[in-house]
Formats: C-alpha cells, structure tokens, sequence
C-alpha cells in the first residue's frame, strides 16, 4: 500500500481518551450505538458527520467510535486547544483546531485534507455549534463538510445522536453539578446510530453551488439518521434545558423521510 495512502494509526493517547470515553458514558447513561461503517470505507479517507445538542457530544461520540473501532480525528474549537492541559492532551491526540470566525477555518480545512489523504477520519459537526433549534433538529450546516468532502473525495458518514442533552447543560459548566446527579440517578439512554454514505458523487468540488448543495444533502441524511432515534418526540424533545436559548434563524426545513 502506498505510504501515502496507508490508514492514519491514532495515538496511545487517543486510544486510552477513548477508553475513558466509555467508562464515563456508561456511567451516567445508558450508551446504544447501531449502525456501522461499511468494510469497504475502513482504513481509507472518512468524514464523519455529527449533529451537536449538547455538550456531552463530544464525549458520546468518542464512545460510539471505540465501539466501532474506529478512532477519527476530530475538528474541534480552538478554545479546546488553548486550554493548559486539554490543549496538551488534544494536540498529542491528532486532534485538528478550527478557530472560528478567522482565517484560520480555511488552515483547518486544508489540515483535514492532509489528514484524511494520509487515510484517517475526521469527525466534523456540520453545524459548527451545538444546535439551537427548538427541536433540537439538525440546523442548516456551515458549508466547510461539504467543501472538505469535495476537495478530497472522502464519503461522508451521517453520525446522528439523541439523548446527550439530558445528561449535561447547554450552559455546563453552569449547572455540571447538578446535571451529573440527575444523569446518575436516571441514567437516561443515548443513542448513536452510524447511517448511509451521503450521495455526493454528482456534484464538483468548485462548481457554483455545490457546496451549498452538499451542506443540504449532509443535513438531511442527518435528519433521516435522527429521527429512528427519537419516534416519541418527532417535534419537540421530551427533555426541554431551560438554559438553552432559542434560535430559528438557522433551522433547516425537513423534508419528509424517504419511505
């Protein structure tokens, strides 16, 4: 295999953050990953494509992707890596920083390319912020997925998730306390469901357009993966964080599911 192309190895580091991961999600919940990454996509270029509801994410997904043993790099915030020891533990990790808001997004961008050229995944929230839908339903996402997916050629992978925004605060560390207490005494279920490739294959990477249209394709294949998981709360959650603020002027109109 060319050298060029071998799958990225993660660090001991980031195999052990993993491990963590799972502990501490089993311990304040109830974790049900389903779904899979077809055979064909392990050991090559990948993206991963996740909704964000809730701090907690980061943490579920890192979970989810060691029991599908697979360990992506993730695009994370700036702020993360700048903090003294997480910051540390992130760059050792392989992790790729993304300061928004500067001109260091498109610098991100070309990282995930070199990194998902060397064969590793990248784990990207599309949305670029937790989502503050009222319905906690995907927003309309930032277009760097697509343009990354594109540029490279990787599949993406819709990576949805529910239950994460009962078990920590919009606002944590603001009420972590009190968010850890409820989750030990509830153990509310978290699902994680890996769905289809999103069809992209039409589409150019440069073609005016294009990216918006594959930002809207991401989006809806996240819609379709979420909504299996949540089949009682089909608008609202039952779960409502009086912390979290309310914002419609990204919502992502949702086409029906495919029957």
């Amino acid at each position: 295999m060319d050298a060029a192309h071998s799958p990225w190895r993660s660090p001991l580091i980031w195999r052990a953050a993993q491990l963590l991961a799972h502990l501490v999600v089993r311990l304040l919940a109830r974790l049900e990953v389903t779904g899979d990454i077809p055979a064909r996509l392990r050991g090559g270029p990948l993206i991963l494509a996740a909704n964000h509801i809730s701090p907690f994410d980061p943490i579920v997904l890192t979970a989810a992707c060691r029991v599908r043993r697979i360990a992506p790099r993730i695009m994370a915030t700036g702020g993360l890596f700048r903090a003294p020891v997480i910051g540390v533990a992130m760059r050792a990790a392989g992790h790729i920083r993304v300061d928004r808001g500067t001109s260091g997004v498109r610098r991100a961008l070309d990282d995930a390319a070199a990194a998902a050229a060397a064969g590793a995944a990248i784990l990207i929230y599309p949305e670029g912020r937790i989502g503050l839908d009222p319905g906690l339903w995907p927003e309309r996402g930032k277009t760097g997925t697509a343009r990354l997916a594109l540029a490279c050629g990787a599949p993406v992978i819709p990576v949805a998730q529910w239950g994460s925004h009962e078990v920590l605060p919009y606002r944590a560390p603001r009420g972590l306390p009190g968010g850890i207490a409820r989750a030990l005494l509830r153990r509310p279920t978290v699902r994680v469901h890996f769905g289809d490739p999103v069809a992209l294959a039409d589409l150019t990477h440069g073609d005016p357009g294009a990216a918006r249209r594959a930002t809207d394709r991401i989006i809806d294949a996240l819609t379709d993966t979420l909504a299996p998981l949540r089949p009682n709360e089909p608008d609202l959650p039952r779960h409502v964080d009086p912390g979290r603020p309310v914002d419609t002027s990204r919502s992502h109109r949702r086409r029906p599911a495919p029957g």
